[in-house]
């Protein structure tokens, strides 16, 4: 075993990671949320999707959350309707634990498509209305350079 790697972990052979910036433009197509401005934060351990009006309610014996994920700047996509994945107490920025509804879905970030786990939050206050933490970023080939900006292109039919 080589000294660059720890136990338990497979060395990624021949892959270079991709380096992102602090800043991306990430889309949630399956929420019809495309060309998202992000913060990518790898002090924050989950990320945050920003959402109004958020609604659980049962439908076929299930979970689901109603919300809207309205935010300068974005898309309107009207009321999203989405399976619960969680419910868990999360800090907010100010270090406050807060009982929220997390949602799974698919992401695209820099040429990556994994899905990832996001809590609803009102972060209407805030400049970015998607937070990427470190879970989701995590074991996915992405590297943060904390210096750097928009550093990745949207895909093919998406525009910045």
């Amino acid at each position: 075993m080589t000294a660059d790697v720890k136990p338990g972990r497979k060395k990624r052979r021949g892959l270079q990671p991709t380096v992102i910036g602090w800043r991306e433009i990430v889309s949630l197509p399956d929420l019809g949320l495309l060309r998202i401005r992000a913060k990518i934060d790898t002090g924050a351990r989950t990320s945050a999707l920003h959402a109004d009006n958020i609604e659980p309610y049962d439908r076929d014996s299930e979970r689901w959350v109603a919300f809207h994920p309205c935010h300068p700047g974005m898309t309107e996509v009207g009321i999203c309707h989405w399976p619960v994945h969680d419910r868990r107490s999360i800090r907010n920025t100010s270090g406050v634990p807060e009982e929220r509804i997390i949602i799974r879905t698919r992401i695209h970030l820099a040429g990556h498509r994994f899905l990832v786990e996001l809590s609803l939050a009102d972060r209407s206050d805030m400049a970015f209305p998607i937070i990427i933490g470190r879970s989701a970023i995590r074991r996915h080939g992405l590297l943060v350079d904390g210096a750097r900006s928009w550093l990745t292109a949207p895909e093919k039919g998406e525009s910045r």
